[in-house]
């Protein structure tokens, strides 16, 4: 039996609502700057660095990028704490490099999305400097969640809640007499103050941020903890439930076991933070050219995600579901039936992806034989060690079935060489917060940073003339660099670049997706337009149907497909 699930909204009402804009369909290559090109030799990568290499992603055959942050910040979590939304971090260059590596991405046709984080600030910001320097219930407090403790004297947190990099959520501040005085929340770092929302000041300020970066051309934005600006009214405790990943419970498979805990945490997919999207909607409508945001909401199930894609909030918000998802059968086709279907509902295209700068790389992820929450990280203490041989069969599979999916697909630099996840960085290295926040009980996040390879040959494999990285590099990015790949026909980069040509050139994006049965339980299979796909996801190899063989992620056999390993035909 075959079943139909067309990529735009079966629902009459929306059909106006759906259209041609670049985003639907768009492939988005992340870059993570200060690990993709140092131009100035100091180990961390920046704008120009980016500038010159664009080349190579508009030869990869890419539509788009997002660039994580790199506004003004002191760096304690990797920029994810701005201390100036309108300024350009030295780290990374000057606001003419921004505008620079903006004009250069245009003249290649690549959309350029900006990273921006609405849910905190740094604590080194001069809104909260000026909080904090103001007396409790003054509106430069209002700005943010400041809050008497419990108890006699108030040294108890206002409530239990937890930082997402370990610890508790809230932290005492000082008077200026030196007694204790109120608390501030932070569902990060303790530098990372959260925002208030239900403050309008807070909400005036962001709308002249977006203005700013629109003025000079950017073409949307990827918003940060897109799921975290609201908070439930009181703040009432939670608990968590036992082993959830770092966001916490938000949903799926980090539901709390225990029936008397709220069904989801007070601090993630409140309802609140649907009226900010609307009002950002509307800012983007006042500019030309479609611009975009794209949330980072980790919600689950699909259904409920997809209400922040409606057609007056964001365009698109990444698919969390999908990236956890194991490598098994039944799992994905049940998750991008689910995807397509809430998200068709609202008239907005489903997104797909899987690594990014916060999870473990999928070349790595998708061979691990332990559990690993999201946030946890690998390191050389790690009871179970992936097999990176079947972790890259998988992963090439996993992308070549991602890349025929209607929607648009997001791409993590450094997956198109596929790259692993670097497990045995020494602790001396580690920088990310969660290690230092849970005492090194948690890796964190380092191990997907690691910066990207270039040359096989030179110091830091291409990455800085200098040799300086801010993060080491392991001696196997030789073999992977981007200039061995590029001259190999079975790479993992000519494969990246073999599905991405086909892609445009058969309309995948906008295409819909049939279901075909027949193959077995350890197979996912489709038509997409004239493309057949199928996926092996199992251990022994299965026979392909009809077709012209277009690309594979792995030799076949004999007209065989082999485990891990997918295909498309053109029927």
């Amino acid at each position: 039996m075959n079943t139909t699930i067309p990529v735009t909204s079966t629902a009459t009402e929306l059909s106006e609502t759906t259209g041609d804009e670049w985003w639907r369909t768009a492939v988005i290559y992340q870059v993570y700057p200060r690990s993709f090109a140092d131009s100035n030799g100091d180990g961390i990568g920046d704008l120009p660095g980016i500038t010159a290499h664009l080349p190579a992603l508009r030869e990869l055959g890419v539509d788009a990028i997002w660039l994580s942050p790199f506004m003004t910040s002191p760096q304690r979590d990797a920029g994810y704490d701005v201390a100036d939304y309108r300024g350009v971090d030295p780290l990374f260059g000057t606001l003419a490099d921004f505008d620079d590596m903006l004009a250069a991405a245009h003249e290649l046709g690549l959309r350029v999305i900006v990273d921006l984080v609405p849910n905190h600030t740094s604590s080194d910001h001069a809104w909260f400097r000026e909080a904090l320097a103001s007396a409790p219930g003054s509106a430069e407090r209002g700005h943010y969640w400041f809050r008497d403790g419990k108890g006699e004297n108030g040294d108890e947190p206002p409530n239990n809640w937890n930082s997402v990099f370990g610890g508790p959520a809230w932290t005492r501040t000082t008077n200026a007499d030196g007694t204790p005085g109120q608390w501030y929340l932070h569902l990060f770092d303790s530098s990372q103050p959260d925002l208030n929302w239900e403050d309008p000041w807070v909400w005036a300020r962001f709308r002249d941020i977006l203005r700013f970066w629109l003025d000079r051309g950017v073409d949307g934005f990827r918003i940060d903890v897109a799921h975290g600006m609201a908070k439930a009214e009181g703040l009432p405790d939670f608990t968590p439930a036992q082993g959830a990943g770092s966001m916490g419970g938000a949903g799926g498979s980090l539901e709390p076991e225990i029936s008397t805990v709220p069904p989801e945490p007070p601090y993630w997919g409140q309802e609140g933070g649907h009226a900010i999207f609307r009002d950002w909607h509307r800012v983007l409508a006042e500019y030309d050219g479609d611009r975009a945001l794209c949330g980072e909401a980790w919600i689950d199930p699909p259904s409920k995600l997809a209400l922040y894609v409606r057609p007056d909030e964001m365009q698109q918000t990444f698919n969390f579901s999908y990236l956890e998802t194991p490598w098994n059968a039944q799992a994905l086709h049940e998750v991008i039936t689910s995807s397509l279907d809430a998200f068709g509902s609202v008239g907005a295209p489903s997104t797909w992806v899987l690594s990014n700068h916060d999870v473990v790389r999928h070349a790595t992820r998708l061979a691990l034989m332990g559990d690993n929450p999201q946030g946890h990280g690998l390191g050389p203490k790690t009871p179970f060690r992936p097999d990176p041989v079947v972790g890259l069969r998988r992963a090439r599979a996993a992308t070549t079935l991602m890349l025929a999916l209607p929607g648009s697909a997001y791409l993590f630099q450094g997956e198109e060489l596929g790259l692993p996840e670097v497990i045995d960085l020494p602790d001396s290295a580690r920088q990310d917060p969660t290690w230092f926040r849970t005492h090194g009980e948690r890796y964190g996040r380092d191990g997907c940073r690691v910066p990207i390879p270039w040359t096989a040959a030179g110091a830091s494999y291409g990455f800085s003339d200098t040799g300086a990285s801010w993060l080491p590099q392991p001696a196997e990015w030789a073999t992977l660099a981007r200039d061995v790949e590029a001259s190999d026909p079975d790479s993992t980069l000519s494969l990246y670049r073999r599905l991405l040509a086909e892609r445009e050139e058969r309309g995948l994006g906008a295409g819909v997706l049939e279901w075909l049965d027949g193959f077995g339980e350890n197979v996912v299979a489709f038509h997409n337009g004239e493309v057949t796909v199928v996926a092996n996801v199992g251990e022994a190899s299965v026979s392909l149907p009809p077709g012209t063989v277009l690309v594979s992620s792995a030799p076949l056999a004999e007209g065989r497909l082999p485990a891990d390993t997918a295909a498309w035909l053109a029927r």
